[in-house]
């Protein structure tokens, strides 16, 4: 584990005001807490502003009961205390009410994680507490017990989520990618039906490891400076455009004929610093570093199609509805559109996982998007931001169709007008 150097003020403070920026609670919703290696509880204080939280507003709960603070601790304290009595493997508690989760808690049910593999192993195992009383010793008891039973995502009935994980990080992911699945089933169960991944097919990629041989590079160059600044800088966008989280989907951006950069394993995307990317050179690795699991599929695309220089893997809530359904994603509904994203390829479950050769043969430069089945979708590109602009428009028309369905019928453009926009675009 990465060795914490935070204040679990410092580490609360943030994690919550990138929940409430991401909308995934209220001002006067959720809390935080972290119990630490001595068995003290920090967590948040009750009845302050969740968008304007400070590091002193967090208070420490002592084993021995004392509070250390200038506030009293969350009204929700108590749940946070079983969870800990229960599982000496949490550290970490969080707890909020974002919309989602909040429509399955309300109707007595918990998304199925099984839509994809990296949502079914960042949520761990799932449960149900029944209704009880906010803040009460009952509410505690319901939920400790679900954790006694090695959940570690749990939907309290008509009320929210709580989820536990070894360190706030950790914690924090499981709760992104909970919401991300349940926002996903929502959206999808307005498209089709909803496919859930088999024990054999989340086998197939658990079991998926990429072993690479590593080299110690030299300078490196201004492309290479260049390109581990705008891959940063719109990663991190496109955490907070909520087109790709914490623990999801890889992007990368070709240096030269020999060379690319992609995104690292097992790092939080929005957190990620040039540094931490990592230099992919003739299938060798930058030493001291591990690349996205996804790499040999960059690696392959790369290879086949040279006039590719940027491609990401994404799970963006509203085109991953199609993803999960097998509906076809059409393009033909406003000129950018088509323009950008042309005709949308459905690519079978796993391809992307073998040795990357089968998914070089899914997009190109005239073929530039593809719909990976249960598992979101592949964007390329011949800058980072024309690889990105793609996701965006991607994600917005999936958004478009998706909601003209509490409307009426979807209205394509028609062959002419299609034949007009290659025509105009120099698209063939």
């Amino acid at each position: 584990m990465k060795r914490e150097l935070l204040h679990p003020r410092d580490q609360i403070m943030k994690t919550m005001e990138r929940i409430y920026r991401y909308r995934m609670t209220t001002t006067s919703g959720g809390n935080l807490s972290i119990r630490d290696a001595s068995g003290d509880i920090w967590i948040t204080p009750a009845r302050v502003d969740k968008g304007n939280l400070q590091p002193s507003d967090i208070v420490c709960v002592r084993t021995d009961g004392t509070v250390d603070g200038k506030h009293p601790p969350s009204s929700e304290f108590p749940f946070h205390q079983s969870i800990y009595s229960v599982r000496p493997d949490v550290n970490s508690i969080v707890h909020a009410h974002p919309v989602a989760l909040v429509a399955f808690s309300i109707c007595q049910l918990v998304p199925e994680t099984r839509l994809f593999h990296q949502a079914h192993a960042v949520c761990g195992q799932t449960g149900f507490a029944p209704y009880a009383l906010p803040g009460s010793e009952a509410l505690g008891n319901v939920i400790a017990q679900q954790f006694r039973d090695g959940c570690d995502s749990v939907i309290l009935e008509n009320h929210g989520v709580v989820v536990g994980g070894d360190s706030l990080s950790r914690a924090f992911q499981r709760f992104e990618a909970f919401e991300f699945a349940a926002k996903t089933i929502i959206k999808a169960n307005q498209l089709a039906a909803v496919r859930y991944l088999s024990d054999s097919q989340l086998q197939q990629t658990h079991a998926r490891t990429v072993k690479l041989e590593s080299f110690v590079p030299g300078d490196a160059s201004i492309r290479e400076r260049e390109l581990r600044r705008d891959l940063c800088d719109f990663i991190r966008r496109g955490c907070r455009q909520r087109l790709l989280i914490s623990t999801e989907g890889s992007f990368s951006a070709r240096v030269d004929n020999q060379a690319f950069l992609i995104t690292p394993t097992h790092q939080d995307r929005e957190c990620l610093e040039i540094r931490d990317l990592v230099l992919v050179k003739q299938g060798c690795m930058e030493d001291g570093k591990k690349a996205s699991r996804a790499v040999r599929a960059h690696q392959a695309i790369y290879q086949r199609h040279p006039d590719v220089h940027a491609i990401v893997f994404a799970h963006p809530v509203n085109a991953t509805a199609f993803s999960v359904t097998g509906e076809c994603f059409d393009a033909r509904t406003i000129p950018e559109s088509y323009v950008f994203l042309r005709d949308v390829a459905n690519v079978p479950y796993g391809i992307q996982y073998h040795n990357g050769e089968q998914i070089a043969d899914h997009v190109s430069s005239e073929k530039p998007v593809a719909i990976l089945e249960n598992d979101g979708v592949l964007v390329t590109g011949n800058t980072v931001l024309d690889a990105f602009d793609r996701l965006e428009v991607l994600e917005a028309t999936a958004e478009a169709v998706i909601n003209s369905r509490a409307i009426g019928d979807v209205s394509s453009m028609s062959p002419e007008t299609i034949t007009e926009l290659r025509k105009a675009f120099n698209l063939d």
